[in-house]
């Protein structure tokens, strides 16, 4: 009889085996839970530095508009429409509160396009880029800034000429410039 009785007191008390095997259970999914929260955690710190940071880009919309985009003929003489470069004179608007900045321009109509800043008497020297501050205008003329298409296509009056315009925060902004005859702005 005593060997019922040590068994007795060894044994373990009813359902104590099913609470065991459940908290192995619980045990193995934390474990197996952890790297993906702990994973999701990081990403989560890595992606609020970088928004704090900048690189993330403006949470500020920035919103160019482009008017009045024309490329002026030299002349009507076939010498002129040949030309190595042409101007491209058009008025920017930041319609934000944000100041951006046109950072590079190109077109299919021609082989590249030159950001361009004019002196008083008529000289120009390529820039990196053309600020437009914050809720103002800037017109791309004769007299200050402007775009030059060099070696351009055939150009003819009334052509419609694609320019697409990078701009650091605004993006891509693509406009069609017309090709005017000469003496007309």
């Amino acid at each position: 009889m005593t060997a019922t009785a040590d068994s007795a007191s060894t044994a373990s008390p009813p359902g104590a085996a099913n609470r065991h095997a459940a908290h192995g259970v619980a045990h193995e999914l934390a474990r197996a839970g952890a790297a993906p929260v702990i994973c999701s955690l990081v990403l989560v710190a890595v992606l609020a530095a970088w928004v704090t940071i900048g690189g993330a880009g403006s949470l500020t919309r920035v919103r160019i508009r482009v008017t009045q985009a024309a490329i002026p003929m030299l002349s009507f003489t076939d010498h002129a429409s040949a030309a190595r470069t042409a101007p491209v004179y058009l008025t920017l608007r930041n319609l934000s509160g944000n100041a951006d900045v046109l950072v590079s321009a190109s077109s299919p109509d021609a082989a590249r396009v030159e950001l361009a800043s004019r002196r008083a008497g008529g000289s120009g020297r390529a820039v990196a880029a053309l600020p437009v501050p914050a809720r103002a205008t800037v017109s791309l003329s004769p007299f200050g800034e402007d775009l030059v298409l060099v070696d351009p296509g055939p150009l003819v009056a009334g052509q419609q000429v694609q320019l697409v315009l990078r701009f650091r925060h605004a993006g891509i902004v693509t406009v069609e410039a017309t090709v005017t005859p000469p003496g007309t702005p």
